[in-house]
Parts: C-alpha cells; sequence; structure tokens
C-alpha cells in the first residue's frame, strides 16, 4: 500500500490539531488547579492566625512545635484526620451520611467561581454573580441537614434543623443587602461592583454608601459561616457537636474545612462588595502606570490586586477571630429573633431607601 506526499501532510496536520487541542485543554484548566492550590493555602494559614490569635487573646502558648512557628500543626492535624478510622453508623442511612459532608465542600468551592481577586483574575464574569454565590451557599445547609438525618442520632438530627433555620434566617438580610449594592452598582457582577467603586478611591467604598447595610451584612455573614457568637448548630454544652457528632476520620475533617472555607468566602465577599476589591485606595492613579512595559505591567498589577483583596479580607478575618473568642454564644430563641425582627427589617428599609435614592437620581 503506497501513501502519498499529501495523505501524510494531512495525518500529521490532523494529529497536531488534536495534539493542539489537548494542549490547551490543559492550560484552561491551570487557572483551576492554581485557584485550588491558592484555596488550599489560604485555609491552612487561616487555622494557623485563629490559633495564634485565639492563644494571644487568652494569654497562652499556640501552636509552636509542629514546624517553624508552628506553621505545620494544620498540616499535621489534617493527616491525621485522614489516616483515622472512618465509622458509619450501624443503623444510619449510609448514603445520605456519605454525601452531606461532600455537597457542603462542594457547594462552598463553586462560590469562588465568581470572586473577583484581581483584574483579570475571575474564573466566570456572570452578570449574576453575587446572586449565583448567595443561590450556591444556600446549598451547604442542605448537606447539613442530611448530615443530621442519616446519623439516626437526636443530638445530630437537631443540629441540622438548626443549621437550616439559621441558614434560612439570616440569608434574607444577606440577600437584601446584596441587593442594595446591586443597585448602587446598576449590576449584579462582582466585576463591575468592583469597578464601580473605583472612581474615587477609599471614599467611593459602598461601605460609606451603605454603613447599615454593611452592619447588616457583616452579622449575616458571621451567622452563615455559624461562627460565634452564631454556632448554635455546633454547640458543645448542648448538642455535643450538633450535625457532627457520629462523623469521624475524612469526614469529620471536611466539615473542619467547610467553616473555615465559609469564612474566607465570606471574607472575599466582605472585600468585593463593600471594600473596593482590588482597588487601591488613590483615584484615578495606577501603581504601574509609570512603566512602559505592557505585559509586565498586567501582570504586575494582578499580583498588586490579589495582595490588596487579600489584606482587606485578612482584616474581616481578624474581625471575625476576635468576635469568636471574645463573645459568649447566644441562645436559639435571641438567634431567631435577632434575624428576623432586627435584621430583616433593618435591611428591607435599607433596600427600600436605596431605591428611593436611586429613582431620586434618575
Amino acid at each position: 500500500m503506497i501513501i502519498d506526499r499529501v495523505e501524510v501532510e494531512t495525518i500529521n496536520s490532523f494529529s497536531k490539531s488534536e495534539l493542539l487541542k489537548e494542549v490547551y485543554g490543559l492550560i484552561w484548566i491551570l487557572p483551576i488547579l492554581t485557584l485550588l492550590l491558592g484555596i488550599t493555602i489560604e485555609v491552612l494559614v487561616i487555622v494557623w492566625l485563629e490559633r495564634e490569635i485565639s492563644a494571644s487573646i487568652q494569654q497562652r502558648i499556640g501552636p509552636e512545635y509542629a514546624g517553624p512557628l508552628g506553621l505545620l500543626q494544620a498540616i499535621a492535624d489534617g493527616t491525621k484526620l485522614l489516616f483515622k478510622e472512618d465509622i458509619l453508623p450501624s443503623r444510619g442511612d449510609i448514603p445520605l451520611f456519605s454525601i452531606g459532608p461532600s455537597i457542603a465542600v462542594i457547594s462552598i468551592l463553586l462560590s469562588f467561581l465568581v470572586i473577583p481577586l484581581g483584574y483579570p483574575f475571575v474564573l466566570a464574569d456572570l452578570s449574576i454573580g453575587v446572586f449565583l454565590w448567595i443561590a450556591i451557599s444556600s446549598i451547604a445547609p442542605i448537606g447539613l441537614l442530611m448530615a443530621g438525618y442519616s446519623s439516626n442520632n437526636k443530638y445530630s438530627f437537631l443540629g441540622g434543623l438548626r443549621a437550616a433555620a439559621q441558614s434560612i434566617s439570616y440569608e434574607i438580610p444577606l440577600t437584601f443587602c446584596v441587593l442594595a449594592i446591586s443597585l448602587l452598582s446598576n449590576s449584579s457582577s462582582t466585576v463591575d461592583i468592583v469597578e464601580a467603586q473605583s472612581k474615587y478611591g477609599f471614599f467611593g467604598w459602598n461601605l460609606w454608601r451603605q454603613p447599615i447595610g454593611f452592619l447588616v451584612f457583616l452579622i449575616s455573614s458571621l451567622a452563615e459561616c455559624e461562627r460565634l457568637p452564631f454556632d448554635l448548630p455546633e454547640a458543645e454544652e448542648e448538642l455535643v457537636a450538633g450535625y457532627q457528632t457520629e462523623y469521624s476520620g475524612i469526614k469529620y475533617g471536611l466539615f473542619y474545612l467547610v467553616s473555615y472555607l465559609n469564612l474566607l468566602v465570606s471574607s472575599l465577599f466582605v472585600t468585593v462588595l463593600y471594600l473596593g476589591g482590588w482597588n487601591l485606595s488613590i483615584p484615578y492613579i495606577s501603581f504601574f502606570g509609570f512603566f512602559q512595559m505592557n505585559k509586565m505591567v498586567g501582570i504586575l498589577e494582578m499580583t498588586m490586586g490579589i495582595f490588596i483583596t487579600l489584606t482587606k479580607a485578612y482584616l474581616f478575618l481578624f474581625i471575625s477571630i476576635t468576635i469568636r473568642w471574645t463573645l459568649p454564644r447566644m441562645r436559639m430563641d435571641q438567634l431567631l429573633n435577632l434575624g428576623w425582627k432586627f435584621l430583616l427589617p433593618i435591611s428591607l428599609g435599607n433596600l427600600l431607601l436605596t431605591t428611593s435614592s436611586q429613582l431620586v437620581s434618575l
């Protein structure tokens, strides 16, 4: 069988195109892998910071033996949980018991799709970015409720019910605050919201235009993260560990991961919605605008934007960690009263005022 040169060139070009497609597919995955690596590092840093800050507040010694300054303590704890026995409840619903932690983790990881760490470092610039985050974050309590129900334990079931009730109570004020920000920015895209705050630098932040909404969002986000004083679904004195009671090993580690991922997502959204995101506080001035190397300037600006975003987010993290080790836990009736009788009317009034001001400005 004789193959002419044209057929050989056709075969070679086809093989090269297939190879290029595979290479492009791998390149498309690189940003996702980079983001996952960054999220992992951030969670480890947050765990270390919380232990150090709590130790300082309580005047005791924090982690200091696992690695320099105790930096490897979180890795040591994760490794220990990874190799511990995965115990399953004998009379529980095993499929739901196994799926619950996965639903909680995946729903929170999907929230990072619409978080702009620095321009143009965002995986999905959607026109409904902030509302997609709210919709995704409402899925996580479903996993917690499934975990509590499938454990066949009354403490776990009560913890799951508390998680669902708490999420419903504080999701509505949170949504009203986000809707007010969207009205001010004339967009629901997270990138557009950040760019709308860049006109006047520090004084253009939504923090100054929405101070009431900022306080409501701050309290609601802490309740969504189930952080003290809102950790009623996991109250140790009342529910042992809530929906986590029957879990062990890597599944318990996933719930541990969920709490810190939720805190990281909330702090980043506080930065994006109220603190100007990646923008500097100096209006109309680009920090690297004096250079002439266009590609290098783009890389430096993106790196600087990520650094600014994370710096602002760590400010919120410090506040939330300090609150956890300062205020006592609320009762369940106090938590529901705060959500339904105070935060909901205040957030609704703030939305009506924002809508009225926007109509008057037109």
